[in-house]
């Protein structure tokens, strides 16, 4: 192996200060080579997560070629386990970086009508216009953990 896919190997292996603000390892709903998936700890809308690359990669562009490739492998999963739990109509991927400088995406699942999780209603407020991240639901404890399991079994399911 040469010394430029060491260094990229090695950082891959890092769980960065963003996987670790979104509650890794608490929050954690799968894991590659690449990239964690996460539970979002302030939902936007039911099944919200946050898609981030491992290693201190702070630029897209420098994200590496593996990490590219495992991505799609990651967002055909993601994509999966959100339709089997709630079937959004639309999944927002949004790349921001402004407050957390390390790669990664929010996953906004885009509900046209409420969802049911614990027999309590969820609404998307802003459907179809775009999501307001700082305008979350008022999800419980007991919501976060079954909201997390449930993710978590439809994972399995593929």
């Amino acid at each position: 192996m040469n010394e430029y896919a060491t260094v990229l190997q090695e950082d891959c292996q890092v769980y960065n200060e963003t996987i670790r603000k979104f509650g890794y390892p608490e929050t954690l709903l799968m894991e590659s080579d690449h990239w964690v998936v996460l539970l979002r700890p302030k939902q936007v809308t039911l099944g919200s997560l946050v898609l981030a690359c491992k290693g201190e990669v702070t630029r897209l562009g420098e994200t590496p070629p593996a990490a590219f490739s495992d991505l799609a492998t990651v967002t055909s999963q993601l994509e999966g386990a959100l339709h089997r739990a709630f079937q959004p109509d639309k999944l927002n991927y949004l790349l921001l970086m402004m407050v957390d400088k390390h790669v990664h995406f929010h996953v906004i699942p885009r509900y046209a009508s409420p969802r049911q999780l614990l027999r309590t209603s969820f609404e998307d407020k802003h459907w179809p216009k775009p999501p307001v991240l700082s305008d979350t639901l008022d999800i419980n404890a007991e919501q976060q953990r079954a909201l997390g399991e449930l993710l978590k079994e439809a994972w399995r399911e593929q």
